[in-house]
């Protein structure tokens, strides 16, 4: 059930202040998006319902922390998320568990890859400004987000400098916001 009217910042507050309808809400608009993700992060359905309902506990009952005025109630909600799934892996002693096809068809543009961010909420702006940026800079930015890579990691998978990736992140990063908010 997604709405792409949904007030999410309202929400989040709501949540702060005990509102369990708002947090209902917030469930009923988010839970199949951030099961997909972290299926995706994880590999294994099991380990992602478990996840999403952690993710989901911590969104509730830190939901007073949440400040719009640094950034998207989404953009914080599926931090929560992915910060959960990236924990797991490495409690788990690896951080990939599925294989790396995904990330590289998505940095290939191939027609899956596509098909696959814009099944994601947001998806079509997503591929739409991911699209714009430059291979260079969109590779980096998708191993760290979906397989949770350090820089270093990336550095060294990619035969770059740290400091070349570092930066490529930084301003394709900068770039997606720009877009986002476009």
């Amino acid at each position: 059930m997604e709405d792409s009217n949904f007030d999410y910042e309202g929400t989040l507050e709501a949540c702060a202040r005990g509102d369990q309808a708002a947090f209902k809400r917030l469930y009923q608009q988010e839970a199949g998006q951030l099961l997909g993700l972290a299926i995706t992060l994880l590999g294994r359905r099991d380990q992602a319902e478990d996840c999403v309902h952690d993710a989901l506990v911590k969104v509730w009952s830190n939901a007073h922390r949440f400040d719009r005025t640094l950034g998207q109630g989404r953009a914080w909600i599926y931090s929560i998320l992915r910060y959960r799934a990236l924990n797991q892996l490495r409690g788990r002693g690896r951080l990939v568990q599925t294989d790396d096809s995904f990330i590289e068809q998505m940095a290939d543009d191939s027609p899956q890859a596509e098909q696959h961010a814009s099944d994601q909420s947001d998806g079509r702006q997503l591929r739409h400004c991911l699209g714009q940026l430059e291979r260079p800079r969109r590779h980096p930015i998708l191993l760290a987000f979906y397989r949770g890579l350090t820089h270093e990691q990336i550095a060294s998978r990619l035969t770059t400098p740290l400091g070349t990736i570092k930066g490529r992140i930084r301003a394709g990063l900068r770039a997606l916001q720009e877009c986002l908010q476009a």
